[in-house]
């Protein structure tokens, strides 16, 4: 939980790095409150409601930690837009994403390991 809040306290920190347990940690709980907020839907019949402000108010904080993850295995943001080729995109990121980051400092900043 405690990774979840400091995603959550870097809003839009599109800088830096994050490491494997910040951002794995950061989709599961997010991944958790989304089922749980579905099913709150399901019970009181308000459709996908909550589900949609959840996810709409999880977005940006999703983006930032993706890039810094990113980041971390030394590559730019920008191959986030990988995402967006079907089948192929979605499984390279997962690949990127799964990578231990770079030892040492890189040109995104000191390694959170280290740290």
């Amino acid at each position: 939980m405690n990774w979840y809040i400091e995603v959550l306290k870097k809003y839009v920190t599109f800088s830096g790095r994050a490491r494997r347990t910040e951002y794995w940690m950061f989709l599961l709980f997010s991944v958790i409150a989304s089922i749980v907020l579905g099913v709150v839907d399901g019970v009181i019949g308000t459709a996908p409601v909550l589900g949609a402000l959840y996810s709409l108010g999880v977005l940006l904080p999703s983006l930032a930690v993706s890039v810094r993850r990113l980041h971390d295995t030394d590559r730019s943001g920008w191959w986030l837009l990988l995402g967006l080729i079907p089948l192929v995109g979605p499984i390279v990121l997962l690949v990127f994403f799964c990578f231990e980051g770079t030892r040492d400092e890189n040109r995104f900043g000191a390694d959170p390991k280290a740290a």
